[in-house]
């Protein structure tokens, strides 16, 4: 399949499309470890791109481990890391751009203010920290997604109070703006309120799977944020692999199970 300029987002550095249409591959188990990665004159013509950013983008994948660079073999999945357990947090705008459907996102809400009692106990920060508060629902063509309710640690990312997320959703940005380097994750079975079973398009009471995720980095926990996707549609696969006598785990996605619009 070819991917024409059209098709890949303005929003993010093209290299980083790329990156993304890889890295799913690899970690949907699509590639496994050993796998040939198509060569950088392939994948330019595929993405229509210049091999230069096609480069920068694999580059990109080995610094983060998932891929190796051979001479004359060219480049290869990686194989899974036996000392670390990593705990990825997707970009869910990568996601559905690399299942090959439309992105889009709305914002609903977006609230500069002081933590209350509420808002410091889910970031783990004192009452009265300035936080970003904003909510937003994902799309995947014309379906809803995932609705997300986010906390912005402001003290930790002061620009965040200024950025209106136009063009970018604030998980991408996040992810773009400041890295993490500790993470918490808590996934729930939920039942959709009244305001999320209405934005997310599903029946009251249905459902739902509920990833709450808070984020720090060095000193400041960075922000806290609930994804709430429908629980009919999508299931959080995870893969382990067996070293000697012990498990570990190697990586984890959020897969559809069926679409809505079918």
């Amino acid at each position: 399949m070819k991917y024409s300029k059209k098709t890949i987002s303005d929003s993010l550095p093209r290299y980083q499309e790329i990156q993304n249409h890889l890295k799913s591959q690899i970690l949907s188990g699509t590639w496994a470890p050993g796998t040939k990665v198509p060569s950088e004159h392939e994948l330019a013509a595929q993405f229509d791109c210049a091999r230069m950013t096609v480069s920068k983008a694999i580059g990109s994948l080995v610094e983060k481990g998932l891929v190796v660079r051979r001479r004359r073999a060219g480049t290869v999945v990686a194989a899974p890391r036996s000392q670390e357990t990593v705990l990825e947090i997707h970009d869910i705008q990568a996601e559905v751009q690399a299942s090959g459907r439309l992105y889009r996102f709305d914002i609903q809400s977006r609230n500069v203010g002081k933590a209350t009692r509420e808002d410091a106990e889910k970031l783990g920060a004192e009452i009265g920290t300035p936080v970003l508060a904003i909510s937003c629902v994902h799309w995947a063509d014309t379906v809803p997604y995932a609705f997300e309710e986010r906390l912005i640690n402001l003290e930790a990312v002061p620009e965040a109070a200024l950025e209106m997320f136009v063009e970018v959703p604030p998980g991408s940005w996040l992810l773009h703006k400041i890295p993490w380097n500790e993470a918490e994750h808590r996934i729930s079975a939920v039942n959709a309120d009244a305001s999320t079973a209405r934005v997310l398009k599903i029946r009251r009471n249905a459902a739902c799977l509920c990833i709450e995720r808070r984020t720090r980095r060095d000193v400041h926990n960075v922000t806290y944020v609930q994804l709430i996707y429908p629980g009919d549609q999508h299931a959080l696969v995870a893969r382990f692999q067996t070293h000697g006598t012990a498990s570990r785990w190697a990586d984890s996605r959020l897969e559809q199970l069926r679409d809505p619009a079918e």
